[in-house]
């Protein structure tokens, strides 16, 4: 995977400079979080993690990063604290770091779910918190991130948290809208990951090889992506532009709509947004 372009290099370093980052669980959004700032040049020096499970520790220590068992050790060696544990044991995970929390760290969640106030009463005094819904492609510098922040965290310490996810979009929002970040941006490429699967599994039954319609199918996706970003035009639009009169796509439109894609699509944000929000009383409960 290629490394980041300088500017955005020199963006994080300014943001991140002179700060050691801890991540509180080494699954799979903490692993790619952590594999896309080494990409993007920060230190392993800089960084460590804990979990309680060997496996995840091992991947982490195969890339030259402090992996440990312990919450506090990692809350003592941090100036910026990633809270990647499930949502159902955030506190706990807090909790057991609470004899190494300073107040002026920042505490940044991924949790899925997890309010603020939740996280806040999970500390034993005051600190800076940000919420965030990252997905998966920080892993490649492409994430779209959706942030809330209390009081404490000034915009200093927003930057700080933006940076953590090396590139792609992140975008400030109202804490009651990160629902829906979660179902659109968070669930997201799991959704566009079965899109491209489809659509390359129809080109082998047209007959193109396996490796072909898979490699098409997802140059399709990142390029039409690409075109809407760049030119800023709505996704209507472009798709009217593809669809000539009597042509093959405007056919292929009219299946797509015939057996529902739009409402699948809908539908499953709607789910998604849904068990975000079970997620979070679930954690608040908990309190």
């Amino acid at each position: 995977l290629p490394r980041f372009e300088s500017s955005r290099r020199r963006a994080m370093a300014t943001a991140l400079a002179g700060k050691s980052i801890g991540f509180l669980g080494a699954g799979a959004m903490a692993s790619a979080m952590i594999q896309g700032l080494l990409r993007a040049g920060v230190s392993t020096e800089s960084l460590c993690a804990s979990d309680p499970f060997a496996g995840s520790r091992e991947r982490l220590q195969q890339l030259g990063v402090h992996a440990t068992e312990s919450n506090a050790d990692v809350a003592a060696k941090s100036d910026i604290i990633v809270v990647a544990v499930k949502p159902n044991v955030v506190e706990t995970a807090l909790r057991s770091a609470w004899s190494h929390l300073k107040r002026e760290q920042l505490v940044v969640s991924i949790a899925a779910g997890v309010k603020i106030e939740t996280i806040e009463a999970a500390c034993p005094f005051p600190m800076r918190v940000v919420r965030t819904m990252p997905n998966v492609a920080c892993l490649v510098g492409e994430a779209a991130v959706g942030m809330a922040r209390n009081e404490r965290a000034t915009p200093d310490y927003a930057r700080a948290a933006e940076a953590l996810f090396a590139g792609g979009v992140c975008v400030e929002v109202a804490e009651k809208d990160l629902d829906a970040v979660t179902a659109v941006s968070g669930s997201g490429p799991a959704y566009v990951f079965l899109f491209v699967e489809a659509l390359a599994d129809a080109g082998v039954r047209a007959g193109l090889s396996r490796q072909v319609a898979v490699k098409l199918a997802a140059q399709t996706v990142k390029g039409a992506a690409a075109m809407q970003i760049s030119t800023g035009t709505h996704p209507a639009v472009l798709k009217d532009q593809v669809c000539s009169p009597g042509g093959t796509t405007i056919a292929g439109v009219e299946a797509l709509e015939r057996n529902g894609f739009r409402f699948a699509a809908m539908s499953a944000v709607a789910a998604a947004a849904q068990r975000s929000a079970e997620m979070g009383t679930a954690a608040a409960a908990q309190k």
